[in-house]
């Protein structure tokens, strides 16, 4: 039990305490919390982009993407479980990458620097989200919050 316990204090506990964090989660959720949403609410930012790159159940797929975004974007928004979040979203940034910036490599009307002018929020929500897993929800975080009672004495115990 102490093993999880401990398992589970490194992986809520902020790696970096600095505030300034605030700043990197706040880009980050912003962008694919209002991303996830649109994923439902418009259809060329959802189930037609999806059917257009050639995902399967394309309709089941940018709705289910979407979800992730959104729940995941706003525990990145308020620190919590930040690093646990920031994974799926690490995933969904992957594959974007893959199937929407790289394939235009291939193509004679674009090629490699169309891409990376293209891919340029991609590749920085890419190394945020690098960030935010190695250095936690920061300072200003539920997570250091959580951390710090958990860290706290009980009062219950004897000194």
């Amino acid at each position: 039990m102490a093993d999880s316990v401990s398992f589970w204090s490194r992986t809520i506990r902020p790696g970096w305490r600095s505030r300034a964090v605030v700043f990197v989660r706040l880009s980050v959720g912003l962008i694919f919390s209002t991303q996830g949403l649109l994923k439902f609410t418009d259809p060329n930012m959802g189930v037609i982009r999806f059917t257009r790159i050639g995902f399967p159940h394309p309709a089941f797929t940018a709705h289910f993407v979407g979800a992730f975004e959104m729940v995941c974007g706003i525990l990145v928004l308020l620190g919590l479980f930040t690093r646990l979040a920031a994974l799926p979203l690490f995933i969904v940034i992957c594959t974007a990458i893959a199937t929407t910036k790289i394939p235009e490599l291939l193509r004679p009307t674009q090629g490699f620097w169309f891409m990376v002018s293209d891919a340029r929020a991609d590749f920085a929500m890419l190394t945020s989200l690098l960030f935010l897993f190695v250095a936690g929800g920061g300072g200003w975080s539920v997570d250091d919050r959580l951390s710090n009672r958990e860290a706290r004495p009980s009062s219950s115990h004897p000194m």
